[in-house]
Parts: C-alpha cells; structure tokens; sequence
C-alpha cells in the first residue's frame, strides 16, 4: 500500500475526528491520490467515456503475413523492395537484430492471454512513416496500432538501429576503405580526393517558438541543416545534424567534427604528388562558399581558358555525387521530403541518423562494386586515348601510417594552421588544373 492509500486508511478508522470532517478529508485524500495516479500512468490510463476500440490486431497481423512475409505472398520481391526501400533479406536482418537487442518488439500476451504486437507489425509502421512520411495516426487503418504506439515504435527503432549498427555505419573510412576511395578518385583526375562535401535542408514544422529566431532560414522557413560527406557510390561517410538554419554552410563547417580527427593527429597520414609536388593531407570537393582551405577544392566560377574550363566541368560533375546522396536519401525516405512533425530535437536527429544508417546499409548491400582499372563512364568528352596511356600515372603515392603523437598545443596549433592553409589550397588547385590538362585535356 502507498502512503495515499495509508491516508486514506488511517482516516476511516479515526474515530476521535468529526463525522463530517472526517468524510471530507476522506474525500479530499481519494481525490489527489486519484489525480496522481492520472498523472504517474503514461497513456493517460482508464479514462471516463473513452470508447475503447478493437483494433483486431491478430486479424490484421495475417493479413499482413499473406501480403509480404510467407512462402508465396500476395506483394512479390520487386513490390516488397519498393515498399520497404530494401531486400526482404536485409530486412529479416534488421527485424532479427531489433527483436534480440530491445525487448519491446518481443511479441508478449496481455492479462487475458491474447497475442500482442508482433515485431513485423511494428517495423512495418516504422516503415511506412519513413518511408511513405505518412503520420503516425495514418497506420492504424492497416497495422492496427494507435498513434502513441506506433512514435513510441517509431523512437525505440531509431535508438536500438544507432546502437546496434551506428559503429559499422556511421564511420570514418579505414585504411581499406580509404584505399578505394582513393583508387577511385585517382582515376578521375583527382589524387587524394575523399568525397565531396555540402549541406541538406529539413524543414521543421514544430519548432519550438522560443527557438524560431535560430531556426529560420534563407526562406524565411524554420530549417535544420544536415552536412555530410558521400563518396562516388553515395555512401555517407560524415553526417553533422542538428545545424539551425540560420547558420550558412561556413558557420555549419566551423562547428563541424569534419576535421577534428586531422588536428588532433590521429586521422590516416595521406601523402601524395600532384603535378610533380607533394602535399600531406586529403582534401573534399566543396562549392564557392567554402573558405579557402588546404582540405577543400573549389570550382573555378568563370574560367577564362580551356584548362580552368576542363577544371571546372569535371569538379562540378564529381560534385554530384553528394547530390546523388541527397536525392537518393529524399526519394527512398520520404520523411525528409516533408516539415518534420516531431517536437523534440532528438528525435529529429535519430531519425536522421537511422535513415542514413539505413541508406548505407542498402549501398552496401545492393550496390555491384566493379573491379575495373579504368571506368569508362567516370570519363568526361575531353577525355582522350591519351588518359588511358598514362593511367598508371594517376596513382598518387600513398602511405597509410597512423599518428598517435603525443597531444600538445603546438603541435595542435600547427594541424590547425595545416588544415586551414589558403596557399596550400590555391597551389593545389593550380596543381590539380595543370594535372588534368596533360591528362585529360586536348593539348599539352
């Protein structure tokens, strides 16, 4: 028994007070202890003149079996891949993974022995909301599970998804990874390249009002700014979330942990030669807005001869690969192609995280890496037999040793300096336009 129940106990059986103090005091305890256990129960409880709805869950989870999940369903694989955004085995993986790491999707009987929800009723409504960006109120017509089920689905799916696979998804490259991203990028006409780097906008419908100020961007819509980082097969190696949309992409840079790995020592040390000179550090393809850095190429905005033309076009076309991310990303989770309709800021970034995640894993798990030398469609028109002869010359000297120096702040200071160098970048670009003349253009 509680101490309101004790209350309530003690006043019955008090027999030195007066009978009608004493039932008002009775009723007065009854009252606030009932009142507090409205407020203790998380669903609002047992409520007067609510109309309790059968929502005949078993039904609706055979339906859904027959639909997607047995032997010979009524949705084949290519409807299954379009709806769920992946193969039904990545999904098996998925759901596999979620049911042993949170217990919530367990399926587990009620007080009078009925089946609950079964796992595959809950991840499809997480599905459907990242998916399709329908609400949270719009899948009980075919789950069958209420509005407060269904976010509360919705959130523990994102937080069991950054545990379980946040590690292996949502990393920085290693040294084979970083072999073919630089193998890759070599064979563009850019050594050393990493990927290429912009920013996505999120509108967010339910921003708070004492956060507006902050949050309102460019067109005077309340924005949260991802920046991220996505190589040539739109994997997305860097991912900052969170950014209000005040902040241009400079500001976003300068809060960013793009750099943080490089500064303190600990990043893999890349060396390389470019038009007979040598530089220590990687670097990403960013547009004009980016300040002048050793660790960023610009394009060139008007070029005014063939060599900064033949530059310009081909750091444009690598540009699209973060693009590319970024449509991909919207088309397979509509989610983002709305006003995000949570309330809190956390949720906004499990969610996109968790979609990221997501978006890798299908990379991963769907996308056919071809071996090949020299991709013949990664060459642009001014390509000539010429590049294929000195393809071997491509090939940036590289040496993959890890740092662990001993942390000061001079020496701290000088990675600083290093990484934010306007004459490194201006004498790379320059290298790298003479680079791709002799490479790729028409003449020496």
């Amino acid at each position: 028994m509680d101490n309101c129940g004790k209350v309530i106990f003690s006043f019955m059986f008090d027999d030195d007070s007066d009978d009608e103090e004493h039932h008002q005091r009775v009723i007065e305890a009854i009252v606030h202890h009932t009142s507090l256990e409205n407020e203790a129960t998380k669903h609002g409880g047992s409520i007067v003149d609510r109309v309790y709805k059968n929502r005949e869950r078993e039904d609706h989870h055979r339906n859904l079996m027959s639909d997607y999940f047995i032997e010979r369903p009524h949705f084949n694989t290519t409807d299954f891949r379009r709806r769920f955004r992946m193969r039904k085995e990545l999904f098996y993986r998925i759901l596999n993974d979620v049911v042993n790491h949170e217990p919530y999707f367990r399926q587990k009987k009620d007080g009078l022995g009925r089946q609950g929800l079964s796992p595959k009723q809950k991840l499809t409504v997480v599905f459907r909301m990242l998916a399709w960006g329908c609400s949270a109120d719009a899948t009980d017509e075919y789950c069958r599970l209420g509005e407060s089920t269904t976010l509360e689905s919705l959130r523990k799916f994102c937080s069991v998804v950054e545990a379980v696979y946040g590690q292996w998804y949502l990393k920085s490259p290693n040294p084979a990874d970083l072999y073919k991203l630089l193998h890759k990028a070599s064979s563009r006409g850019f050594p050393s390249m990493l990927g290429s780097l912009d920013c996505m906008h999120w509108e967010w419908k339910n921003c708070p009002s004492s956060w507006a100020g902050q949050f309102t961007g460019h067109k005077k819509k309340l924005i949260v700014v991802l920046e991220a980082v996505a190589s040539y097969d739109t994997w997305i190696w860097h991912a900052f979330f969170g950014a209000a949309g005040s902040n241009n992409n400079i500001n976003i840079l300068a809060r960013s942990p793009l750099f943080n790995d490089v500064v303190h020592g600990v990043a893999p040390h890349v060396e390389y030669i470019v038009n007979g000179n040598q530089y220590h550090l990687g670097y990403y393809l960013a547009y004009g807005i980016y300040p002048r850095w050793a660790t960023l190429v610009k394009t060139i905005s008007s070029p005014d001869n063939p060599k900064k033309r033949l530059f310009a076009q081909m750091q444009e076309a690598y540009m699209k690969d973060v693009e590319r991310a970024f449509g991909i990303l919207q088309a397979q989770w509509a989610i983002f192609r709305g006003p995000a309709r949570m309330w809190c800021k956390d949720n906004l970034h499990s969610i996109m995280m968790t979609c990221i995640i997501l978006h890798n894993m299908i990379v991963k798990d769907e996308y056919e890496y071809v071996e090949e030398e020299y991709d013949d469609e990664d060459m642009c028109p001014q390509q000539s037999r010429r590049a294929r002869a000195r393809q071997y010359e491509l090939e940036p000297n590289i040496t993959y040793e890890y740092h662990q120096d001993r942390q000061t702040l001079s020496d701290y200071m000088i990675r600083h300096n290093r990484v934010r160098s306007p004459h490194v970048h201006q004498s790379l670009r320059h290298d790298l336009i003479n680079h791709l003349w002799r490479s790729f253009g028409d003449g020496e």
